[in-house]
């Protein structure tokens, strides 16, 4: 092997075997939300959003974006997006009590939130509280991961939804009858 051989051939990298639901994925359609679906990404790193934001664009969505979570509600309440992607760790308002004042807003209240954060402290805060946040999304993450995290929320009409877990319905009793003496 000479010189050439030792800085200018390529090793083939050993790829990691794709998992089963990646495998699983490529065999089915990816369904999107009809064209032009807003997203809003709030997130103070402009690479997230910028990633994010050609990520979606690609599929035909319409991006928004803040890098507070103050700047983030006030283009919620304008804009109206189908779904909110949401950092946790925000200068100013963190992600939570953003996260806190949509759920309270009645006109906000029924918009998909998909949290966000590649900091372990706030996911191990996320999965131990689950605020009212319809999924979370790990950084890094890859399309698959953000289409996939999508895909979860869209109804039949492919119209996001929040994921509202069901109550079960009480059984129905009939009164008891009183023993007779």
């Amino acid at each position: 092997m000479g010189l050439f051989d030792l800085f200018f051939r390529r090793k083939s990298p050993t790829l990691p075997a794709p998992s089963v639901t990646q495998t699983e994925r490529r065999r089915n359609p990816r369904r999107d939300a009809p064209k032009g679906t807003r997203v809003l990404i709030i997130d103070d790193s402009p690479t997230i959003t910028a990633a994010l934001g050609k990520i979606l664009r690609s599929a035909g969505y319409v991006t928004l974006g803040a890098a507070d979570a103050e700047h983030g509600l006030d283009i919620l309440r304008k804009n109206m997006p189908a779904i909110v992607f949401l950092d946790i760790v925000l200068p100013g308002m963190n992600g939570f009590s953003a996260l806190r004042m949509i759920r309270r807003n009645p006109l906000t209240r029924d918009i998909p939130v998909i949290m966000m954060s590649g900091n372990e402290q706030a996911t191990e805060q996320f999965f131990g509280t689950r605020i009212g946040a319809d999924d979370f999304l790990k950084k890094p993450f890859s399309r698959f991961e953000v289409f996939s995290r999508i895909e979860r929320l869209l109804d039949d009409s492919l119209i996001p939804r929040r994921i509202v877990p069901k109550v079960p319905e009480p059984e129905e009793t009939t009164p008891e009858q009183p023993n007779a003496r």
